[in-house]
Parts: structure tokens; C-alpha cells; sequence
């Protein structure tokens, strides 16, 4: 057998996976942001006021605490996702601003 060709196998299966795990990734994402959404227009608030990493800690408690959840259980968590909102955060312009690090040297433009 030639060595190439197993390994460009070996290299195919591990690009699947990781378009597989990508795809997983996306999925729960928007799974969340989705969550997110109704529980914010249940809560009267706009989706931006509500923590996406706030309510991703809670559904892996949740889930945790919980494997098999009750039939109101959604209506339940959309009360708590809705419940968890972001601080003030006066001045904030998405997306965010990328900062230039300080260099050891003077920049060459003319001024």
C-alpha cells in the first residue's frame, strides 16, 4: 500500500470531522440565540440586553441538574434567560473597535 494514500484518507476523515463538529457548533449556537430571542420577547427586553453566555451557563446547569427535562420546562427557561440581562454598557458600538498595539517605533505616515 502506499503510504501517501493512507494518509490522504486518514486527512479526509479528520476534515469530515471537523466539518461535522463545526456544523454541531453552528447549530447549538443558533439553538441558543434562538432561545435567547423568545425569552426576550417574552420578557419584554431586546435580544442584546440578554447574555449569551449567561444563558449558555444555564442550560448546561440545566441540563446537568436535569437530563430529562419537564414538558414546561422551555416556558420555564425563557423566564430565567429573560431574568438574566446585560449591565449597562454606555457607549458600546458593535462590532467592537480592534485596538492597535503599541510598537517600539514611530509610525511612518506623514502628518
Amino acid at each position: 500500500m502506499h503510504p501517501g494514500r493512507h494518509l490522504r484518507s486518514r486527512q479526509r476523515r479528520t476534515l469530515r470531522r471537523h466539518v461535522r463538529e463545526t456544523d454541531v457548533y453552528l447549530l447549538a449556537y443558533n439553538v441558543i440565540r434562538r432561545m435567547m430571542l423568545q425569552a426576550a420577547r417574552m420578557g419584554d427586553a431586546l435580544p442584546r440586553q440578554l447574555s449569551f453566555t449567561q444563558t449558555l451557563q444555564l442550560c448546561m446547569a440545566c441540563r446537568n441538574f436535569r437530563p430529562r427535562p419537564a414538558p414546561d420546562a422551555e416556558q420555564e427557561y425563557r423566564h430565567l434567560i429573560a431574568q438574566r440581562r446585560v449591565g449597562k454598557r454606555p457607549g458600546r458600538i458593535e462590532p467592537r473597535a480592534v485596538k492597535r498595539r503599541p510598537k517600539p517605533f514611530p509610525l511612518l505616515t506623514k502628518r
